[in-house]
């Protein structure tokens, strides 16, 4: 039987719209008003990352983090505090003092679509950190093992379809972006597959170089297996080609209309942080947003350097809220 596609999907952008004034809606209010800090950077800046090394999170945050160091004439030390799809590290975030020295590194999708899998929270993305800056729009990469007996993505959606509940794929977790790609293909094309989750993308990435999975949809962090010819590239999952690969067509070229997975990967700050301490990572984070040599790191995972300003950054998740939480809610995703 047709999983029809979820029509209250296609209403994303206007319910985007309504929703965005609705998520952190203390973003304004507390930069106006929050009290000046004195004398910051005094001492090292911890950044956690709720994600393992090796991930597109924890690349961008070494991306940035060294050179972000030397412009606050501080170390910034990097954290990883992987677990329950970002929570364990947002949650370290959250709860920790609001004195600009705990800083967090995350996908969007641990407040935009967290709050959607997980019935219970130990904080409130929303209420208990505030957005800082964005860090990169991150795509998502159909790859596929080489044994695969596909070598575009019209045969492989086709192999798919004849072999249901064959093929395995991997994701950082469910309810990731990843996951939630792939769930997008299952529901629009009519397919099934498995589902196998792991505590971050670098070791699902390991399983479908060693041929345990078939497929999965990388955010960037297997494009150099690619290049070499361990990993076949059959698709993008965003609304436009990539810059890196513009012959590889995108999923709504091959008849997913309107789909589009990309994840927007950003530093937040404990609620009630200082605001002239968020104006102020906001505005360095930005200038190293424009460096070449962290332009071309960003490119290098297949993302897109995404500078914008503490509210719009918001706003962006309130937007991926909608969107996926309708998708969440159709296909029933739970969390770990």
């Amino acid at each position: 039987m047709k999983l029809p596609f979820p029509s209250g999907l296609r209403a994303w952008p206007v319910l985007a719209l309504a929703a965005a004034s609705m998520l952190f809606p203390a973003v304004q209010a507390q930069t106006a008003s929050a009290p000046a800090a004195h004398a910051w950077p005094s001492k090292p800046v911890r950044l956690i990352v709720n994600f393992p090394p090796g991930g597109a999170a924890d690349q961008l945050a070494r991306a940035i983090g060294v050179p972000l160091a030397d412009v606050l004439g501080q170390p910034v030390v990097i954290e990883n505090r992987a677990g329950a799809n970002g929570n364990i590290g947002g949650e370290v975030v959250a709860k920790a003092p609001a004195d600009g020295y705990t800083l967090l590194m995350s996908s969007g999708g641990m407040v935009s679509v967290n709050p959607h899998l997980y019935p219970k929270m130990a904080f409130d993305p929303a209420k208990d950190l505030t957005p800082v800056a964005a860090a990169a729009r991150v795509l998502v990469f159909l790859e596929v093992k080489p044994a695969l007996p596909a070598n575009n993505i019209k045969e492989f959606l086709a192999y798919l379809k004849a072999n249901p509940g064959k093929l395995s794929f991997g994701s950082p977790g469910n309810g990731s972006s990843p996951h939630l790609a792939a769930e997008m293909m299952k529901a629009q094309a009519n397919l099934y597959a498995v589902h196998v989750p792991y505590r971050g993308a670098a070791p699902a990435m390991q399983d479908l170089l060693g041929g345990q999975l078939d497929f999965m949809f990388d955010p960037g962090i297997g494009l150099q297996h690619v290049k070499a010819g361990k990993l076949k590239l059959l698709a993008v999952g965003s609304a436009k080609r990539s810059p890196l690969f513009p012959d590889v067509p995108t999923l709504e070229e091959a008849g997913l209309k309107g789909f589009d997975a990309d994840t927007w990967f950003g530093f937040y700050a404990p609620a009630g942080t200082p605001a002239e301490v968020v104006s102020r990572l906001n505005r360095e984070i930005n200038k190293i947003l424009g460096t070449q040599a962290v332009r071309d790191r960003i490119s290098a995972i297949g993302g897109v350097p995404a500078p914008m300003s503490p509210s719009d950054f918001g706003s962006r998740a309130a937007i991926d809220g909608t969107r996926f939480g309708a998708l969440i809610r159709a296909r029933n995703i739970k969390g770990d």
